[in-house]
């Protein structure tokens, strides 16, 4: 199960990063900078929240599997204050971030994830069914 588990964060993470490099590409590349920098500003906590969500869920199944209390939660008022700081930058710096953009890629890593589970659902490559 935890092998399972190392798979989907490899792969989100993975995605994650092409995400990113596509981001910087179209910042540099294009005549619309200022809302592909909105996206990475907000792609980039994203994956910050996307790490810290998996990290925190990882110790949470660690701390079950082995009957031991779990100490803090997943990490919630440190994705929403990471969330609330990139909002202020974002308007801080309204000439540089598009700020629609910023909020996109907020939540750009809930749809890598929910795309990981469709292509999995659609492709069939489901390991609980021993595939």
């Amino acid at each position: 199960m935890m092998y399972e588990y190392g798979s989907i964060v490899t792969r989100q993470r993975k995605w994650m990063l092409y995400l990113l490099a596509i981001l910087v590409l179209g910042a540099a590349f294009t005549p619309y900078s200022r809302i592909f920098q909105g996206l990475l500003l907000g792609s980039i906590v994203s994956f910050y929240n996307l790490w810290l969500l998996q990290h925190k869920t990882k110790a949470l199944g660690e701390a079950v599997a082995e009957s031991r209390s779990v100490r803090g939660g997943l990490g919630t008022f440190s994705r929403l204050a990471a969330v609330a700081l990139t909002v202020l930058i974002a308007l801080r710096f309204e000439e540089n971030f598009h700020f629609i953009a910023v909020v996109i890629g907020i939540v750009s890593s809930y749809i890598i994830m929910g795309l990981d589970i469709l292509f999995r659902m659609v492709t069939g490559r489901n390991n609980r069914s021993g595939n």
